[in-house]
């Protein structure tokens, strides 16, 4: 791949990280505003037993979510890294180029799709 080409492709990846790293910032900040543990009255009152049950689980996959979002911010920032170190694009398991079609699909790929498949058996 020629040089310039590669530049113009990680400015590219680069910009787009950026908004789907403040995306997933502000996903977080919206779940988190969503979740039934978040009201302050929640801790005082005297539900029932079944409204109780819904909020747990209500709160658990707030809670789930949000892990995933953040897990995903943690990728981005390890690509945003790698951009600026040169080292975007190597699979991070056999080090060979990870096709930009894998790339724009998922900007913060970190492996190609093989090691991708033998690290998920």
């Amino acid at each position: 791949m020629d040089k310039k080409r590669s530049q113009k492709f990680e400015t590219l990846q680069k910009e787009r990280l950026l908004e789907e790293r403040q995306k997933s910032l502000t996903q977080i900040e919206e779940l988190k505003k969503d979740d039934p543990f978040a009201d302050p009255d929640h801790a005082s009152d005297n539900a029932a037993i079944d409204t109780d049950v819904r909020e747990q689980v209500g709160h658990d996959t707030i809670e789930a979510q949000i892990k995933d979002t953040q897990k995903r911010v943690a990728q981005i920032d390890v690509a945003l890294r790698k951009i600026s170190k040169n080292q975007y694009g190597k699979c991070e398991s056999c080090g060979e180029e990870i096709p930009q079609a894998r790339l724009k699909l998922i900007p913060e790929a970190a492996n190609c799709l093989e090691c991708e498949k033998r690290l998920r058996k």
